[in-house]
């Protein structure tokens, strides 16, 4: 059986409308693969969906292009690469950092910020895209993997 999915065109367009209505994105290019029920994986390589099955058949494969996002209450919530290669495109929800919220961020902190959402916000520092966070009342939680925050200074 089959580890990896791929999206349909009726399940990429139902992506795509989530991703338009959250982040303002139009466009994707290349194929979406769901891996369980909430992971999304992006690939723009050259193989075809057709050549990866055939060499599915023969050897295991774990995953295919990239991590792109997460569904988490029918919503979606961007990786830090997405966020970077869909950068162009994003212009809704987008929460601007100045210096010490996004040292904060990347050491995986939450922060402690009102800003009138209940929703997945973009992270911005300056000209850099830095994944999403989700925003609640009074906080943004920072989804950082540990292995990828900052480490402190001594």
């Amino acid at each position: 059986m089959p580890s990896i999915k791929f999206l349909n065109k009726k399940e990429k367009q139902e992506v795509l409308n989530k991703l338009n209505k959250q982040f303002g994105i139009s466009e994707l290019n290349g194929i979406l693969i769901r891996q369980g029920a909430e992971k999304i994986f992006l690939y723009q390589g050259s193989f075809s969906e057709q050549e990866i099955n055939k060499l599915e058949s023969t050897i295991p494969i774990e995953r295919v292009g990239i991590y792109f996002a997460k569904i988490q209450n029918n919503q979606i919530r961007l990786s830090i690469e997405a966020t970077q290669i869909l950068q162009e495109q994003i212009n809704k929800n987008i929460f601007e950092l100045d210096d010490e919220q996004a040292e904060q961020w990347m050491m995986g902190q939450e922060l402690d910020v009102q800003t009138g959402k209940n929703d997945f916000l973009v992270m911005k520092y300056k000209n850099d895209f830095l994944g999403c966070g989700k925003a609640s009342e009074k906080k943004i939680g920072n989804y950082i993997p540990k292995n990828r925050r900052l480490k402190a200074r001594s």
